[in-house]
C-alpha cells in the first residue's frame, strides 16, 4: 500500500535542495518506497521542466531504485513564483491539496516575509510546514517567527529543521544513557568533571560566503546544532520517546542553561583562519575569500563555556566549540570523568576515565585504568571502543520521514528555538561591541596558540 505525499520545495532552485535535501528524499525511498512523492520545486529563477528534471535526477543519483526515481519524474514540477508574494502563495496552495508538506529552503529573512504574506490565505487543514534552520537572526525574530507561524497552523504541524537531531548518533544518546545502569548511575556532577562537544571542521568556506560570513560559526553551529545536543546529552529520563516527552525536557534543559558565570566575555572566544594548507590544498586567507566582507569580523572559530543550574549538572563547565578549517576534524562529545576519591599506595599513575562519542564518524571509546605490561602496579590508560552502525538514511531522509508520518520528536519547537537565541545572545552582543577579541589561526592548524590546545 502506497501513501501518497505531495512535497513543495520553496527554494528548490538553492544549494541546500540539490546536495541535501533531494539526495536524503532518495535515501528514504530507497528505504521507505511505499511513499508515493510527489515533488514541487518553487523558487523565483527560470527554470524550464527539462532543467528541473535534470536537477532531481542529479540529486537523488543513486540514492534510490531506478523505478523510484521514474516515479519522481513522471509527477515532478517546477514553478516560478515569488515567495513573498501572497497571490503567487495562494496559487501554489490551491494545487497542493489537503496535507501538503511546504519545505522552506529559505534564508531566516525571506523565511519571515513568507510568514507574513501567507496569514490572510487560506490555509489547508493538513498542511505540515518544514522551516530551516536558523530560525530567525536573534532571538526578537525569533519570537516574531513563532507568532507568524503560530497564526498559519498548531505547533506539532511545524517542523523547524536541525539535521544535527536526525544523526543517528545523537539520537543514539538517549539510548546510551537510560538502558545502561553503567551510565545512568554516572551521568552527574558527582562524576562527571566536565563535557566537551566539538564540530571542527577540516572544510573552509567552500564557496558559502553568501550565507556563512553573515552567519558565522556562532550562529552556525553553537546557537543550533551544539545547544540541542548538549540538551540531549544532558536532560532527565523521559517517561517515553513520545514527542511532548522528549521535547519538553529539552525545553527545560535550555531554559536552566546559562553562561559560565553569567559572563559573555569571560566564557567565550572567537577566532578567524588565515592561510594555510589542508591536505596539500591551498586555503587563502578567510578575509580573501570570495564574497568576505572583512569589516564584519566574522568568526571561523568559536566556543562558549555554559552551565546547567540543575541539581545534577551543578558546577560542570559545559565547552561548546565549532570552527572551520581546521587540521584536527574532531567531531563529537568528550566526557572527562573525576577521578576516584581514594586510590590506594603503590599504584604509579592513575589515567582518567574518558567517555568519546565520535559523531563522524559514529563511535563509542571509553577510556579507562588497567595494569600496565611493563609494571604490575603502573596504570595505563586501555581503551574499550566499539563503532556504531550508521542509518541507511541520510539525516534529511529521517527528517522527512518524520514530517510525512507527522511526528515532530526530531524537530525544534518554537521555545526551544527561543531559549538557544536566549543563551547566545549576549555573547554575540558583546563580540558585536569587540569585548572579545578576534584572535587568529593557520588554517589547517589546531586553532589559536593562545588558546593553548
Amino acid at each position: 500500500m502506497t501513501t501518497p505525499v505531495t512535497l513543495a520545495i520553496l527554494g528548490a532552485s538553492g544549494d541546500l535542495a540539490h546536495r541535501l535535501l533531494i539526495p536524503g528524499l532518495g535515501t528514504l525511498l530507497n528505504t521507505h518506497p511505499h511513499y508515493d512523492v510527489t515533488l514541487v520545486g518553487c523558487a523565483a529563477d527560470e527554470l524550464t521542466h527539462d532543467e528541473w528534471v535534470g536537477r532531481v535526477k542529479e540529486a537523488l543519483g543513486d540514492k534510490c531504485p531506478k523505478e523510484s526515481i521514474e516515479r519522481v519524474i513522471a509527477t515532478t514540477r517546477y514553478e516560478k513564483l515569488d515567495l513573498t508574494n501572497s497571490e503567487d502563495l495562494r496559487g501554489l496552495l490551491s494545487g497542493l491539496g489537503e496535507a501538503p508538506v511546504l519545505y522552506l529552503a529559505l534564508p531566516p529573512s525571506i523565511t519571515l516575509r513568507l510568514c507574513e504574506a501567507l496569514q490572510g490565505i487560506d490555509i489547508p487543514a493538513g498542511l505540515r510546514l518544514g522551516l530551516e534552520k536558523p530560525f530567525g537572526s536573534d532571538l526578537e525574530s525569533a519570537r516574531r517567527l513563532n507568532e507568524l507561524l503560530a497564526g498559519l497552523v498548531p505547533e506539532n504541524q511545524i517542523f523547524r529543521i536541525d539535521h544535527f537531531l536526525g544523526k543517528s548518533v545523537v539520537l543514539n544518546l538517549l539510548g546510551l544513557r537510560f538502558t545502561n545502569r553503567i551510565f545512568e548511575q554516572t551521568w552527574n556532577k558527582h562524576n562527571i568533571e566536565r563535557v566537551e562537544i566539538t564540530v571542527d571542521e577540516a572544510l573552509a568556506l567552500e564557496g558559502r560566503a553568501r550565507y556563512y560570513d553573515g552567519a558565522g560559526a556562532m550562529r552556525d553551529m553553537i546557537q543550533s546544532h551544539l545547544l540541542l545536543v548538549l540538551a540531549l546529552f544532558a536532560m532527565e529520563e523521559p517517561p517515553s520517546l513520545n514527542e511532548r516527552d522528549v521535547r519538553d525536557l529539552i525545553a527545560l534543559m535550555l531554559r536552566h542553561t546559562q553562561l559560565w558565570d553569567d559572563d559573555p566575555v569571560a566564557a567565550s572566544r572567537r577566532a578567524r583562519y588565515t592561510a594555510g594548507q589542508i591536505g596539500g590544498r591551498e586555503i587563502p586567507n578567510y578575509v580573501d575569500e570570495p564574497g568576505v566582507d572583512p569589516s564584519r569580523n566574522t568568526e571561523t572559530l568559536a566556543e562558549v563555556t555554559v552551565r546547567i543550574n540543575t541539581d545534577r549538572w551543578a558546577g560542570v563547565p559545559f565547552r561548546l566549540r565549532s570552527g572551520k578549517a581546521l587540521g584536527d576534524a574532531r567531531n563529537g562529545i568528550t566526557v572527562l570523568f573525576r577521578p576516584v576519591d581514594h586510590v590506594p599506595d603503590g599504584f604509579i599513575g592513575v589515567p582518567p576515565n574518558v567517555l568519546s562519542i565520535g559523531m563522524k564518524p559514529a563511535n563509542i571509546k571509553l577510556g579507562i585504568s588497567t595494569n600496565a605490561e611493563s609494571n604490575r602496579f603502573a596504570l595505563d590508560q586501555s581503551v574499550l571502543s566499539t563503532d556504531l552502525a550508521e542509518s541507511p538514511l541520510k539525516p534529511y531522509g529521517e527528517i522527512l520521514d518524520s514530517i510525512f508520518r507527522g511526528d515532530p520528536l526530531l524537530t525544534v519547537r518554537g521555545d526551544v528555538a527561543e531559549e538557544c537565541w536566549r543563551i547566545v545572545e549576549p555573547v554575540i552582543e558583546a563580540w558585536e561591541s569587540g569585548l572579545v577579541p578576534l584572535d587568529e589561526y593557520r588554517a589547517g592548524g589546531a586553532g589559536p596558540s593562545s588558546w593553548n590546545l
